[in-house]
């Protein structure tokens, strides 16, 4: 249960978040109904995502696979969930998404992508993980703008797991949305 109302008042931003919601993801994402109790927090965060969405420097599979073992370690189904959902969409391996719970048992990825999900892992892990020898791994098939934009996305995945994880938002179905279905398989 979530440990905040999801129904802010209804401000004016707050419409018009609701209503660009709605037409991008059929629903209010329960982040936005949350920081819709502050409208100065919903404000800075509809810009600082916006933002985000122009970076395309890192691939997006690489991108996709950070984000997702951040909020695994992090224990945040609703950002599993909706990660799952945005990056299969994009056109994102599902299996490879659906594989990060398990990554180190799985022969889906190639040893970039396991060097960035044992990356994200280090750097969300408290205290800090990250070695020398791992960002040096990194750096060999990385450049410095691709190694930057991976770490910040694992921190910008920190911040709204944890978040998210700590005003009790779970799953809202959205990885049920895109699941191939039985019949197809």
């Amino acid at each position: 249960m979530a440990r905040i109302p999801l129904d802010p008042p209804r401000t004016p931003l707050y419409r018009l978040v609701e209503w660009y919601a709605r037409r991008s993801w059929g629903v209010v994402p329960d982040p936005l109904a949350a920081m819709g109790h502050n409208p100065r927090v919903l404000l800075t965060d509809a810009r600082f995502e916006t933002s985000l969405g122009r970076w395309k420097k890192l691939d997006p599979t690489l991108k996709a696979l950070a984000e997702m073992a951040s909020a695994v370690h992090i224990g945040c189904s609703w950002c599993v969930d909706f990660g799952y959902w945005v990056s299969a969409n994009a056109g994102v391996d599902p299996r490879k998404l659906q594989d990060v719970p398990h990554w180190r048992d799985s022969d889906v990825y190639s040893d970039l992508e396991r060097k960035v999900l044992a990356y994200a892992e280090a750097v969300t892990a408290t205290p800090l993980q990250v070695t020398d020898e791992m960002v040096a791994d990194l750096r060999r098939e990385l450049d410095d703008a691709e190694l930057v934009e991976l770490t910040m996305m694992v921190a910008v995945e920190n911040v709204r797991s944890r978040f998210n994880a700590a005003l009790g938002l779970t799953s809202q179905g959205f990885k049920d949305r895109c699941e191939i279905p039985a019949e197809a398989r």
